[in-house]
């Protein structure tokens, strides 16, 4: 990124002060930025990766909300023309079984409430973004730089005061907006999220696979200004409480998976083999390069989730930081929509807004309450933690009766309900208030998807002929900048009882495979055996995943260390 204007090295050393300190390139903290250096305030940006969106993964659909109160778009003129990949106009949840597949139009929901819906690779897009941020912040007297590991808040006398950076001297601001991502070493710092739980996350993966626009166009039967999503759900995934994705760009397809953490963690799945059993199914070989043209994987990717039913902060400031987005728990995933990227916008408008009025009133220590009150007032946090799952879906969740409500889901009397009625589950599926109610159980993911696809399903035609790469593949063509002699995970305790999942859980960790992150062997000492684990950075795409399932302390790169990502 250009940086004419702004002389880093001029402004930070020896701890300079900025107004306002946004901690992330991504879409929250653009959107915070904008709006702050838009009225005034001078802004100073810190992006972790050499560019913004290198350190950026999603599967990814951006929405803009009709009732959202900030949009991309409406920031940044010509965003969509410029940043985005394909208007979504369509969107499909094919439920798969036994050789079969019923499909189900989501355009209900996905419809509702949506001014547009684009597929997005978060690179190209956040660098966009980024070079319109930087031009504004640095007429407000800051700026954007890139390369910088925001590692925690300064503090003096116990009251937050500001940052602190491996790279630079600590930063003073009257605000920081912490729009570091899932992995929020801010939010940790401040005790606001934790990584305790492992059924409060969700871990996506994906592979952006290459086809040419016209053949996207050919296969999907769709034109330039349209593009198609498709969700996945059934028994092609093991019994893991999850399911997959196709969406639509401009010259590739993004494929990937997401999973409850939990139930990836307890059926000691592997990833990048559930992942590749979706990529192989003979349902996707009619969207997939043919035998006459090479299958090509641009990019494995990896990201940990945030449930916002459960982890959504509802007071997500402490003195002078704010929480955006990720760091703040802001995704929300019901049934078949996921929106994450809108809510952090919004939620970066918010902060700056309440920070505005704040300093106005001559109050800004009251910024923090006044974001609140925004995320309420504006029905956000609404959206995050609908009332009706805290009343209806924890109670589906008891072990008692999610079992029995699948029984009788998977039961002859279900399946002849389903058979009767499959168009009320149809409507189910398209409608926002009880998908808001929704457990999270194998009843909604696995055996509803299964039941329709027999009970209601046509036989799968085609063949499928992609031959995904190996793992040690995948690795291999990422582009990592290791940080040689400072790695960024500590294994506490290498024992297979306290760290053992992550060798199946982590994205790039396989069992038998010697060149992932987590491996696991078995060691003779004084005539007994022990199964430990052993870590090695070097392979590790950030995703966080091991800091939940393993006994680690885990923190990011240094700035523009680690994993370097192309397509995001």
């Amino acid at each position: 990124m250009d940086e004419v204007g702004f002389d880093s090295s001029a402004a930070v050393d020896g701890g300079e002060s900025f107004e306002a300190v946004v901690v992330g390139g991504g879409p929250g903290g653009a959107a915070a930025a904008a709006v702050l250096a838009e009225n005034g305030v001078e802004t100073l940006v810190l992006e972790r990766g050499v560019e913004a969106g290198s350190k950026n993964v999603s599967g990814g659909l951006l929405y803009a909300e009709e009732s959202a109160p900030y949009t991309l778009d409406g920031l940044f003129p010509g965003f969509r023309d410029e940043a985005t990949e394909r208007p979504v106009t369509r969107n499909y949840m094919d439920n798969l079984a036994d050789g079969k597949v019923h499909t189900v139009d989501l355009g209900g929901v996905h419809h509702h409430d949506t001014e547009w819906c684009d597929s997005v690779l978060r690179r190209p897009m956040d660098s966009w973004v980024a070079e319109r941020v930087h031009e504004r912040t640095v007429e407000a007297g800051g700026g954007l730089l890139t390369g910088v590991r925001v590692n925690g808040l300064l503090r003096e006398g116990g009251e937050i005061v500001g940052v602190t950076c491996d790279e630079l001297d600590p930063i003073r601001a009257d605000l920081i907006v912490a729009a570091d991502g899932v992995n929020s070493e801010l939010a940790r710092d401040a005790g606001l999220m934790d990584w305790d739980e492992p059924e409060e996350w969700f871990q996506g993966v994906k592979a952006v696979v290459d086809v040419p626009p016209e053949e996207v166009n050919d296969r999907f039967g769709i034109d330039d200004d349209e593009g198609v999503a498709r969700l996945f759900a059934g028994d092609l995934f093991e019994g893991v409480r999850g399911g997959g994705f196709l969406y639509t760009n401009r010259d590739s397809l993004s494929i990937g998976t997401v999973f409850h953490l939990d139930s990836l963690a307890a059926e000691r799945a592997e990833p990048q083999e559930l992942l590749d059993a979706l990529l192989t199914h003979p349902h996707l070989g009619q969207w997939l390069p043919d035998e006459y043209d090479e299958y090509d994987e641009r990019e494995y990717s990896a990201k940990l989730v945030p449930d916002s039913k459960k982890v959504a902060h509802p007071s997500p400031h402490e003195g002078r930081l704010l929480l955006v987005g990720d760091a703040a728990g802001q995704m929300q995933a019901q049934g078949p929509i996921i929106k994450g990227m809108n809510h952090a916008v919004s939620a970066g408008g918010l902060a700056a807004e309440a920070y505005i009025e704040a300093r106005n009133r001559r109050q800004p220590e009251s910024a923090g309450e006044r974001y609140e009150r925004r995320l309420h007032d504006s029905g956000l946090y609404g959206k995050l933690r609908p009332r009706r799952y805290e009343a209806l879906g924890r109670f589906g969740e008891r072990e008692v009766v999610a079992d029995a409500v699948d029984d009788l889901a998977g039961s002859r009397l279900g399946r002849l309900g389903v058979r009767i009625a499959g168009g009320v589950v149809e409507r189910a599926f398209n409608s926002p208030f009880l998908l808001g109610a929704l457990p999270d159980t194998r009843t909604a993911y696995a055996t509803v998807p299964r039941v329709l696809a027999e009970e209601l399903g046509e036989p799968v035609r085609g063949d499928n002929d992609a031959d995904p790469p190996s793992l040690e593949e995948r690795i291999g063509d990422l582009t990592y900048d290791t940080d040689v002699g400072n790695p960024h995970i500590e294994l506490m305790d290498n024992s297979f009882e306290a760290s053992g999942t992550a060798v199946t859980a982590c994205p790039v960790s396989a069992e038998g495979f010697g060149g992932g992150c987590y491996r696991e062997e078995t060691v003779r000492a004084n005539g007994d055996e022990e199964r430990v684990v052993s870590l090695d950075t070097q392979p590790c795409v950030e995703c966080g995943t091991c800091a939940v399932v393993a006994d680690t302390e885990w923190t990011h790169p240094r700035g523009g260390k680690g994993v370097d990502f192309r397509q995001g």
